[in-house]
């Protein structure tokens, strides 16, 4: 069955004891949040995805979306859920207060899509994407077009999509068709067919707003003549209510491998009347915002995949009874004892868990820095906190779907046989997961991000916010003798990390293949080491809280982080090597060799 309680102590753990420790005063300081309210804020959006979102996951994946004529239908219990969503202010939680929003930390409002996610991802598409459409059109939108639209986003009476792909381009947008054709009354006519667009028609918000990439007659070819264009479902008068439909309407929905009651829409734009957001011809800046807030998105449902992945696994190796432990029975009072006892299921979770803890961390550090980014006036703190989210943007999203997709499958493997059918909704987790890895732009598109883009932008300046973090904690700590068994082996690992970087940057100058061919494999890499230096900061906290620990909470992190150090992070040295081995083996191999054993 799928089992889901948020992991309260953890997010608390990182507020109070992680991130409040690592110098981020200018969050707390610049908001109405207190640390009084935290508990109550956790326990209430815990409360909801536990009593309303999880127990529709299951059956809104039985049931999946509806189309008809243009409508579709979501699954029994959205719509209501939906209501009580909005109407409890979780919606506008950390949306501006200028337009309705509560102005909670950012950082916050990822636990709450993290609960979402584990609980029922396909739900939690809807407000993650309407949060993002808002931050978008709040950055490069006329004042206008923020007074009118932005308030309606807030509260969720109206929602937001994004709308990029067309079918005969996906990343490469410079191939977009869609046209826009300005009017004397400044509004354009957007003209164009877009397709895998999530939650692109529904029955939940009374009007959607969506944002779609097009071209004018004239505009420079490839991306850098396309803009950005707000298109409401139904047009609304300047008071807010609604006046007539647009020329906008949902052609059909993809029968999907997951995601079910999400629906991804093909959506048909005919003579819509649209308006220009941003500049003419800076569209793809203009959606970079709504982009990279939708990708640190993803990487939180990746997250909240492997939470319930692990929960699930977990209640089911405690009950599940096979066997005997290797060494004699645990149980002898039971015919069996659990499969928990079995040392294969024991490492399966505690890889699950201690990814699952570390990615939380490396999550809510970065979450902490767009706080600090928005809030800072320091240049040069402001800066570098800049350069840390756009540097781990690439990092979380691929990263956390990653491990998200092969929790899922390591949750099926404990369950067995079991796990293989729908009664107990684990098969559930891995058609869900899978598409994380892939919407958003794929996990190799990230990889290429990191490589091709985040190394060498500003001079290198993006990956310094990284390991001068890391090089300056380890040096603070290098005589720490409770932190024997972390410091080393971070230490070895970001020095492989580093001679890893080098070999890149070097190889790649000469040759673009010997870059772009290990970059998923250098992500990987980045990710393990990010994630040890999170869970050393986690032992330097726990150890120095260990006498003061009833529950055992501080002990079982020190003990969690131990299995990672030694059991996960050494796989940074396997990549160095193949990294390092370099890519010709598979960019010079030749195409006919591909099919030598068959004929396509």
């Amino acid at each position: 069955m799928q089992v889901y309680k948020a992991p309260l102590n953890d997010m608390k753990f990182l507020f109070k004891d992680f991130l409040y420790d690592g110098g981020f005063d200018i969050i707390f300081q610049n908001s109405d949040f207190e640390f009084s309210d935290l508990d109550l804020i956790l326990d209430q959006a815990a409360r909801f995805c536990e009593e309303e979102l999880l127990p529709i996951n299951q059956t809104g994946d039985g049931e999946g979306c509806s189309y008809e004529r243009g409508q579709v239908i979501t699954p029994t219990g959205f719509k209501e859920a939906y209501e009580k969503y909005v109407s409890n202010g979780w919606q506008s939680a950390t949306l501006d207060k200028k337009y309705g929003g509560s102005g909670l930390p950012y950082v916050l409002g990822v636990f709450l899509d993290e609960m979402m996610s584990s609980s029922n991802m396909s739900f939690g598409n809807f407000p993650g994407l309407t949060t993002n459409a808002f931050a978008a059109i709040e950055k490069s939108a006329s004042e206008e077009l923020k007074d009118l639209y932005l308030p309606k986003l807030a509260t969720g009476e109206w929602s937001g999509t994004m709308n990029l792909t067309e079918p005969q381009c996906g990343t490469d947008l410079g191939l977009t068709r869609t046209m826009a054709l300005p009017q004397d009354d400044d509004s354009y006519r957007i003209t164009g067919t877009k397709i895998f667009i999530t939650g692109g028609e529904h029955d939940l918000s009374e009007n959607i707003i969506h944002l779609v990439l097009a071209k004018t007659p004239g505009a420079p070819k490839g991306i850098k003549g396309i803009s950005l264009f707000l298109v409401p479902k139904i047009i609304p008068n300047p008071d807010g209510s609604l006046d007539k439909n647009n020329g906008v309407e949902c052609g059909s929905i993809e029968d999907k491998m997951g995601i079910k009651a999400s629906p991804t829409c093909v959506m048909r734009y005919n003579d819509a009347k649209g308006w220009l957001v941003g500049e003419l011809h800076k569209g793809m800046s203009a959606m970079f915002v709504m982009m990279n807030g939708a990708r640190l998105m993803v990487g939180v449902q990746g997250l909240g995949m492997t939470e319930i992945a692990y929960q699930s696994a977990l209640f089911y190796a405690k009950d599940r009874l096979q066997g005997r432990h290797p060494g004699g029975a645990k149980h002898p009072d039971k015919p069996a004892d659990p499969i928990l006892v079995h040392p294969d299921v024991r490492k399966n979770l505690l890889k699950i868990k201690s990814l699952s803890e570390g990615v939380r961390g490396l999550i809510a550090l970065t979450a902490a820095q767009v706080d600090v980014a928005r809030l800072e006036k320091d240049k040069l703190k402001k800066q570098k906190a800049e350069d840390w989210v756009a540097l781990m943007t690439p990092i979380i999203k691929a990263y956390g779907t990653d491990i998200g997709s092969e929790s899922a499958n390591l949750a099926v493997q404990i369950y067995g046989g079991h796990g293989y059918i729908k009664e107990h909704g684990v098969e559930q987790l891995i058609r869900d997961a899978r598409i994380a890895q892939l919407y958003e732009g794929t996990n190799g598109i990230q990889a290429l991000d990191l490589v091709g883009r985040k190394l060498t932008q500003h001079n290198g300046r993006l990956l310094r916010s990284f390991f001068d973090l890391v090089e300056n904690y380890i040096e603070e700590n290098s005589l720490n003798e409770q932190l024997e068994d972390f410091v080393p082996l971070l230490t070895e690992s970001i020095e492989r990390l580093d001679q890893v970087t080098a070999f890149i940057a070097a190889k790649g100058l000469s040759d673009p293949s010997e870059g772009a061919g290990p970059a998923a494999d250098y992500l990987k890499m980045f990710a393990l080491t990010a994630i040890a230096y999170v869970w050393t900061r986690y032992a330097d906290i726990s150890y120095k809280k260990q006498n003061d620990d009833p529950k055992g909470f501080y002990k079982a992190k020190i003990e969690s982080g131990k299995f990672y150090m030694s059991k996960l992070l050494p796989e940074t040295g396997y990549l160095m090597a193949s990294i390092i081995s370099g890519a010709k083996s598979y960019t010079d191999y030749d195409d006919v060799n591909f099919e030598t054993g068959f004929q396509l």
